[in-house]
């Protein structure tokens, strides 16, 4: 498979770390439109190749990130057998050792986050509050605001609708709807519009 047609979405200095894992691999890559759900996913065909999609959207370095926890499932299901579990120990050990064998190709404020991640990697991007805040806060255009920096009675929007927070349950914000009253639970780190 060519790296090439990549490059657009990916950081500069990561294509020999790329080329080392595709080999002897046949690879289907498809570049989708923004996600909700997910950043990027993996399948095995029927045929024996390997399928990985990838939002398009994605900062190059994110984009890298979310590519070597795809190529990952396919290194660990091809070392360790089918039968292991996609997230489990045999998948965290091998995406744990890519990206400690990339780091280079993140930026110098990037790397530490990427090592404290990699001491325990999580199968879902969002559970990592440091790499959230590191890809969303500072970077994002929209001017919105984290649900954890909101203090209790502020009002806010999401969605086109308003809300206002009440308090802290467990781990995640208890928010009222002020059109309808209901009651919502908010991560910490959900994205949203502070009213002024």
């Amino acid at each position: 498979m060519s790296i090439q047609p990549l490059e657009k979405f990916l950081p500069d200095n990561c294509v020999g770390h790329l080329k080392k894992w595709f080999t002897g691999h046949s690879i289907h890559i498809k570049i989708t439109r923004d996600r909700k759900s997910k950043l990027g996913d993996y399948r095995k065909m029927r045929d024996g190749s390997h399928e990985i999609t990838i939002n398009s959207t994605l900062q190059p370095e994110l984009f890298f990130f979310v590519f070597t926890h795809e190529l990952a499932h396919l290194l660990a299901f091809e070392k360790y057998g089918r039968r292991i579990a996609p997230h489990g120990n045999e998948w965290k050990h091998t995406f744990r050792a890519m990206l400690l064998e990339s780091l280079d190709v993140y930026s110098e404020d990037l790397q530490p986050i990427i090592i404290r991640f990699s001491r325990s990697p999580k199968a879902n991007f969002m559970a990592s509050p440091e790499l959230v805040k590191y890809f969303r806060f500072e970077k994002s255009q929209d001017g919105g605001v984290f649900v954890e920096t909101l203090k209790k009675g502020e009002v806010f929007v999401y969605q086109n609708q308003r809300y206002v927070l009440e308090g802290l349950i467990k781990k995640n914000y208890l928010c009222v709807n002020l059109e309808t009253g209901r009651k919502y639970a908010f991560r910490p780190l959900a994205r949203v519009q502070n009213c002024i």
